[in-house]
């Protein structure tokens, strides 16, 4: 399946802020499963970016999300994760894990492109391009209602999901 976005976020360095309408994307998910916003309109969307599948803060805040689930549906909210990660990699971070939620594959990096999340990273000196792990909780009307950047792990999903409820 071929991913396309319909907005650019990052032109000339405005990064998408609260109040915008969310780009809107058409990626395939784990288990084969189509994930698109157009999808979800009508909708609280919690789409939260993260850098590697399997990884320790990745699989935390996976496991912390998956672990809400139930809470989200109650405040009539959906939950994506996205990473660049390929559908393979997914479909088994979400077996070892017994992930119940729907995984996003953007290889081609244009919907982190379009959400300002794919950046320049630095690690002991080496720069490289990677997902800066970011939240983004997008509203019925499709418009961002809050943005969580250089997202820390420990209490995440329960702060997501306060301002889910409160949306």
């Amino acid at each position: 399946m071929n991913s396309t976005v319909t907005a650019k976020a990052t032109i000339k360095g405005t990064a998408l802020k609260e109040g915008d309408i969310a780009p809107a994307f058409d990626l395939p998910g784990a288990g084969g499963e189509k994930l698109s916003l157009a999808a979800l309109k009508g909708k609280k969307v919690v789409l939260y970016f993260y850098p590697k599948d399997d990884t320790s803060g990745c699989t935390k805040e996976a496991i912390d999300f998956n672990g809400l689930r139930d809470k989200f549906a109650k405040a009539k909210t959906v939950i994506v994760g996205m990473s660049p990660d390929p559908i393979k990699s997914h479909d088994k971070f979400r077996a070892k894990y017994e992930l119940a939620l729907p995984l996003a594959s953007d290889e081609k990096k244009e919907t982190l492109n379009a959400y300002g999340v794919w950046v320049e990273k630095s690690m002991y000196g080496r720069k490289y391009m990677g997902v800066e792990r970011t939240t983004v909780l997008i509203g019925p009307d499709g418009r961002i209602a809050k943005i969580w950047r250089k997202v820390k792990v420990p209490g995440h999903a329960e702060e997501v999901l306060a301002a889910a409820k409160a949306l």
